[in-house]
């Protein structure tokens, strides 16, 4: 369970202890108010590991500039108020979800966590990143449909920073994640995440059992009517082009699904950039805009190669983004079992 259900559902709880033992009542209520505190406290924590994760992405590479101390300040301060603006959403959808899970419904807070994920993304990007978000081939995103007679759209993008994920929303469009299962503890960012149900695999070894749950959710939630999300690179990297990895494309064969590719340009001086600092002073960086193209869907159809399925979304997505360095075509590699 996570920690907050937890804590929601003793708190429910103490009504009926109170009666036997107001002492007893008192004591765990208490502890029970300590524990979120310092769950709410890991929001000022946890950012410094975020710092670290997107360091290693640039520092190390002759491609890209090295980040400035005010860039670690900037990543800092966007995981931070990510955290921190998500536990609050969460905290104020807990109850209803609990009742819903109750009741059998589920959360029943899908919509609402997805507005409190897409309005978080919108705050951390203007604010701290980039002036303008730009969204090309926009005629080229599906219908929003989720009456369930048609399977969903499988969105692909490539994954160069912590930043796409914020962007992405901006598509303005209801998708679920597949995310390694650590993400699930995180303040803020994982609850927010169980609440809209994303899926969360486990990565260590060979897990068959998660790789089967990722299959099965996603099929349900394709059949169903919402989009699936997939970086297939399946890491960050932004200096070279990884292949990319068979999941994704499985997954739109198997329903019949349209891939949606999506190109998403980081320009490289985001993080070393002055805004917001510079609206102080009137300033504004017109050039530093982050770019997301949306390419012409691919219907995948049962019985495809998968190899030249990925190719061609491979193609299609690097069609328009520079090349800071490594391969330039996607390189040959064995079919994943």
């Amino acid at each position: 369970l996570h920690p907050c259900f937890v804590l929601i559902l003793f708190c429910g709880m103490q009504t009926e202890i109170t009666g036997s033992s107001g002492e007893m009542s008192s004591t765990i209520y208490i502890t029970l108010i300590f524990i979120l505190e310092i769950y709410c406290s890991f929001v000022l924590v946890f950012p410094i590991a975020s710092v670290f994760q997107e360091r290693k992405i640039w520092n190390p590479s002759p491609h890209l500039p090295s980040l400035s101390f005010h860039a670690h300040i900037k990543i800092y301060l966007v995981n931070a108020v990510w955290m921190a603006l998500t536990l609050i959403g969460g905290l104020i959808l807990l109850p209803k979800a609990v009742v819903g899970k109750l009741l059998g419904k589920g959360f029943a807070v899908q919509r609402e966590a997805h507005f409190v994920e897409r309005t978080t993304s919108a705050i951390c990007t203007y604010v701290f990143l980039v002036p303008t978000v730009e969204i090309d081939g926009i005629e080229n995103l599906p219908p929003t449909s989720e009456d369930g007679t048609s399977p969903a759209p499988v969105y692909i993008a490539n994954h160069t920073s912590l930043i796409d994920l914020a962007v992405v929303f901006l598509l303005n469009k209801r998708l679920k994640w597949v995310s390694k299962d650590s993400v699930r503890y995180l303040p803020g960012v994982g609850l927010i995440m169980t609440l809209s149900e994303h899926i969360f695999i486990k990565r260590a070894g060979k897990n068959s059992k998660s790789v089967s749950n990722l299959y099965e959710k996603s099929n349900k939630a394709i059949q169903s009517g919402t989009p699936m999300f997939f970086f297939p690179q399946g890491t960050r990297k932004m200096d070279s082009r990884l292949p990319f990895k068979d999941g994704a494309f499985k997954i739109a064969i198997e329903n019949e699904s349209e891939i949606v590719p999506i190109s998403i340009n980081i320009p490289v001086g985001v993080w070393n950039s002055w805004h917001p600092i510079n609206l102080l002073w009137g300033g504004r960086e017109e050039k530093m805009k982050i770019v997301l193209t949306v390419h012409k869907r691919i219907q995948a159809k049962k019985g495809m190669d998968i190899d030249e399925l990925k190719k061609k979304s491979f193609d299609s997505i690097y069609s328009v983004l520079p090349l800071y360095g490594g391969e330039e075509t996607m390189p040959e590699t064995k079919k994943e079992k």
